[in-house]
């Protein structure tokens, strides 16, 4: 297993938890939260996601044991990003992300989608499956939060299925 790590090693930089665009601190959203030093602009590198690489094989076997920290790489390795070397695992879900998980070359990104005001909390979509959404609950407050933490293509399905069975409730 290898693991991935920015590679400055600046002797005054930052404690790991903090970096020169991303504070750490509560969240309304859910426990810790990453939000925003500076105003950023859109399409900035936030924050390089970091981890171990590890085989599917692994990344199933800590998936079973609720490691909710796991990024796809590629057909055959995964990152775990469930290291305390690793800032981005505290940004959070939201249905409407200032921000977007890009793999370039390699290496996992958390990239600005939008201008970004200092101050605000650092989110991205977790794409989640269908596969047990009911355990994923999302508390990301949106007007169009759909529920639960899923993909984004799975939204008009979750908001169909909302509606029918309000639908139902009310008969």
């Amino acid at each position: 297993m290898q693991a991935f790590q920015n590679n400055s090693s600046a002797p005054n930089e930052r404690p790991a938890a903090e970096t020169a665009l991303i504070c750490l601190r509560p969240s309304a959203i859910h426990g810790t939260g990453g939000f925003a030093r500076t105003a950023i602009p859109a399409g900035t590198r936030v924050i390089e996601y970091v981890g171990e690489k590890i085989t599917k094989a692994e990344s199933l076997r800590r998936c079973e044991l609720n490691n909710e920290y796991i990024f796809a790489l590629d057909d055959e390795f995964d990152l775990d990003g469930n290291v305390d070397w690793n800032p981005a695992r505290f940004l959070n879900h939201s249905c409407a992300p200032n921000c977007d998980a890009e793999l370039d070359e390699g290496r996992l990104w958390i990239t600005a989608t939008r201008e970004i005001a200092a101050g605000q909390e650092l989110t991205f979509n977790y794409s989640y499956d269908l596969e047990d959404y009911k355990e994923h609950p999302c508390r990301c407050g949106e007007p169009d939060c759909v529920g639960y933490i899923m993909a984004e293509e799975f939204f008009d399905h979750m908001r169909q299925r909302r509606a029918r069975l309000a639908e139902c409730a009310n008969e």
